[in-house]
């Protein structure tokens, strides 16, 4: 009966192809954060913690800004050292965007 009487909501993504059939990609998504919860306890300190905190925005906000993360730091720790340090914000992912998508490109 429960079924029955919900069965308009568990069809509803036969009408309409933008919704999913499950929440997979949504707990996928917020696997890291359960993973990384547990991590954080052995953080080894206040300070600790906060790096890592730290780490994951920047890591984060190269994500949400399509830049890939690994690619993003290589080159930011291999160009940091002969930068200005008044141009800092020059290494922000949405700056480096299309540079980096240019050189991490699949060479041919």
């Amino acid at each position: 009966m429960y079924a029955l009487n919900l069965w308009p909501a568990l069809t509803r993504y036969c009408d309409d192809g933008s919704i999913e059939i499950d929440n997979s990609a949504a707990e996928r998504a917020l696997r890291g954060i359960a993973i990384g919860r547990r991590n954080y306890l052995f953080a080894g300190s206040d300070n600790g913690g906060e790096r890592a905190a730290a780490i994951y925005s920047l890591i984060g906000t190269a994500k949400l800004n399509g830049v890939d993360p690994a690619a993003w730091l290589r080159y930011v720790l291999t160009h940091i050292a002969d930068h200005p340090v008044n141009q800092i914000d020059d290494f922000l992912p949405w700056n480096l965007a299309s540079r980096l998508a240019i050189i991490s490109a699949p060479k041919q």
